[in-house]
């Protein structure tokens, strides 16, 4: 299945951080990637994300407006916007 990719604005990268925003709109993916340092994601729009993992696994994750989480370096995974609406987070990368 071809998806339409999710796009994205680098919006500081410094040699502390790297903060990026990405934009979904329904059925958007980023693609299969790697986590190369810790981040920390925060939703700016209610975000339904189905997240494809290693080994075909899927998980489906709805957050509302707001929230965030942070994660370590190394995860790998696929974002995929599962709702029926344009989707925003900001993703704030830790060097």
């Amino acid at each position: 299945m071809v998806r339409p990719k999710a796009t994205h604005r680098v919006e500081v990268d410094d040699e502390r951080v790297r903060v990026t925003r990405w934009d979904f709109e329904p059925g958007a993916e980023t693609g299969w990637h790697v986590h190369g340092l810790d981040y920390v994601i925060t939703t700016i729009t209610p975000c339904s994300l189905l997240l494809e993992l290693p080994g075909g696994d899927t998980n489906r994750v709805d957050m509302e407006a707001g929230f965030s989480y942070r994660r370590a370096e190394g995860v790998e995974h696929n974002v995929i916007n599962a709702g029926d609406a344009p989707m925003t987070f900001v993703e704030v990368e830790l060097k």
